[in-house]
């Protein structure tokens, strides 16, 4: 343990600053255990506060700026690329739209504590045209708020910490698969998560071809815009014909909709 210990202490700040970094910018790495051990350290005078603090405040920022860069250049479109390549569901990008455009920027100080919201808001941020200083400053605090927490955990806990890590210690190099392991499966339950949401909506979906022809025919349909107004100042492009609506309150815009209209739904 006391060889586990040292390493820890030798690099724990470049693990903190690294492993943060690497989860805010979209990797599938959870960053939190990392901070909990740091915490227990911490408590254990094993690690400066400060330094631990600092290494996540800064891990964050910069992986949090490419994509608030994103935003700013490419807008909405960016979203895209990031919900093909991040392992939360398609949803998360709606989710996180009536969040900011409720809360704005202070939305940032909670972000890092709400599942899919923390990868999304930067670039969400940058598409809304948040500025870069409030940006910096949003985001580093709500940075350090979340990274605040999670030490504090570790301190509070630190006997349960030490406990844990002792155990590793004493598995030797089956540690390194039990960790791998764990991470896996973590992985593979995320991605099986998006995988039957995408399953569910392809079921749903119709293609810009096939909505062409049912608009032109003779069957009644209605085409509903549920992007929020913000998104639509941001992307003015609309479909032909398509009906604004406030998802939160849809009764005040398909009220005269009826059983025999095709409904078909697009946002962001």
């Amino acid at each position: 343990m006391d060889q586990m210990l040292s390493l820890f202490a030798q690099y724990g700040i470049l693990l903190v600053f690294t492993n943060v970094l690497l989860a805010q910018a979209g990797l599938p790495l959870p960053a939190l255990p990392m901070l909990i051990v740091a915490g227990a350290l911490v408590r254990d005078g094993q690690l400066s506060l400060m330094l631990v603090l600092l290494a996540a405040v800064m891990g964050s920022l910069l992986g949090d700026l490419p994509w608030y860069a994103a935003g700013r250049i490419a807008g909405y479109r960016v979203l895209r690329v990031l919900c093909r390549v991040s392992i939360e569901p398609d949803s998360c990008v709606k989710q996180t739209e009536t969040i900011y455009e409720r809360w704005g920027a202070p939305s940032l100080l909670v972000a890092k504590f709400v599942p899919g919201f923390s990868t999304v808001a930067p670039p969400v941020a940058g598409a809304m045209r948040l500025g870069l200083p409030s940006f910096l400053l949003y985001s580093a605090a709500g940075a350090l708020l979340w990274a605040g927490v999670a030490v504090a955990l570790g301190v509070i806990f630190h006997t349960q910490v030490d406990r844990v890590i002792q155990w590793l210690s004493d598995m030797g190099a089956l540690a390194f698969a039990v960790l791998a392991l764990a991470v896996g499966f973590y992985v593979a339950a995320k991605w099986v998560e998006r995988w039957l949401f995408v399953r569910v909506m392809r079921m749903a979906r119709i293609t810009v071809d096939e909505l062409k022809v049912l608009m032109q025919g003779h069957e009644p349909v209605i085409v509903l815009d549920v992007r929020s107004s913000t998104a639509r100042k941001v992307d003015p492009r609309h479909i032909p014909g398509a009906v604004a609506v406030d998802i939160a309150a849809p009764e005040h815009n398909v009220g005269d909709v009826t059983p025999e209209h095709h409904i078909v739904v697009y946002c962001s």
